[in-house]
C-alpha cells in the first residue's frame, strides 16, 4: 500500500453490482486496485490482506460517513483528509438552495432570470467583469438572505485560498460559528456538516492532498465504458482499467 491512499467509488455496473470501488495512490498517480463493489465487508477483507497498513500515512476520501468509520478502523494511525471538491461544494449547494427557496416567491419572469443568471452569484465576485458585478449587485439587492449567503460564500472561498494554515484554521472556525448563527437554514446545515468533518477538512488545508487524480481515473473509466458499450464481466473490466491507466 502507498503512503497516501485514496478511496472512491464509481458506477461500473459489472457483475450485478451498480458501483465498484477504486483504491488509488494520488501522490504517484496510479491505481492500486479496483474492487468489485463498495460493500464495507469486502473492502475490509481486501485491505486486511496487506501487511504494511502502517505504511499508510494519509487516507483521502469524500464525505461518505461509512468510509470514514471503516478507514479509521483499518488505518488508526493515519491522518484523514476530505477531498477539497467535496467540502467546497457544500457551500455551493447552500447558496444555490437559498436562491431556489427565494425563487419560489418570485414572479415567473424574475424566477427565470435568477435561474438563468445563477452563475453571477456562484462565480467569485472579484473575477466578474464590471457589468456583471453590477448585475450581480442588482440580484443580491432582492433579498437580505441572498446578500448574506453571498458574503458567506465569498468568505469561505477566501479561506480556501489562504496560504497560512494557522490563519485558515482560525478563519474556518469563525466561519462555522457565523454560519451556525446567521439565521439561514441552508448555511446552518452546512456549518453542522463542517463541524462534523472539521478535523478532516483542516487536514486538507494543511497537507494539500486531494482526490483529483482518482477523479481523473474515474473519468477515464467512463470513457472506457462508453467505448466498450459497457462491460458486464468484472474481471475483464478490472483488467482493462488497469491496462488503460497503467
Amino acid at each position: 500500500l502507498p503512503q497516501v491512499l485514496a478511496i472512491d467509488e464509481f458506477r461500473g455496473n459489472a457483475e450485478g453490482e451498480k458501483f465498484q470501488c477504486i483504491l488509488a495512490d494520488p501522490e504517484n498517480r496510479r491505481i492500486v486496485d479496483i474492487l468489485p463493489n463498495r460493500k464495507h465487508d469486502m473492502i475490509r477483507h481486501y485491505l486486511l490482506k496487506y501487511n504494511n497498513r502502517k505504511a499508510v500515512k494519509f487516507v483521502v476520501m469524500d464525505m461518505t460517513g461509512g468510509y470514514r468509520k471503516l478507514m479509521h478502523e483499518l488505518f488508526p494511525q493515519a491522518k484523514f483528509i476530505v477531498d477539497k471538491y467535496h467540502f467546497i461544494r457544500q457551500v455551493t449547494w447552500a447558496i444555490e438552495n437559498v436562491r431556489k427557496r427565494l425563487q419560489r416567491s418570485m414572479p415567473v419572469s424574475l424566477r427565470k432570470y435568477y435561474k438563468r443568471s445563477r452563475k453571477l452569484i456562484l462565480t467569485r465576485y472579484k473575477k466578474l467583469k464590471d457589468e456583471n458585478k453590477q448585475a450581480c449587485d442588482l440580484m443580491l439587492h432582492y433579498s437580505e438572505d441572498l446578500r448574506l449567503a453571498h458574503r458567506m460564500k465569498e468568505w469561505f472561498y477566501d479561506i480556501c485560498q489562504m496560504e497560512a494554515y494557522r490563519q485558515q484554521q482560525r478563519e474556518f472556525d469563525d466561519w462555522i460559528a457565523n454560519a451556525q448563527s446567521c439565521g439561514i437554514k441552508e448555511f446552518e446545515a452546512c456549518a453542522k456538516t463542517y463541524r462534523a468533518w472539521r478535523k478532516e477538512i483542516l487536514n486538507a488545508f494543511k497537507y494539500g492532498l486531494t482526490n483529483g487524480p482518482t477523479e481523473g481515473f474515474n473519468n477515464k473509466i467512463k470513457v472506457l465504458k462508453r467505448s466498450s458499450y459497457g462491460i458486464r464481466n468484472f474481471k475483464r473490466f478490472r483488467t482493462r482499467i488497469l491496462h488503460c491507466t497503467s
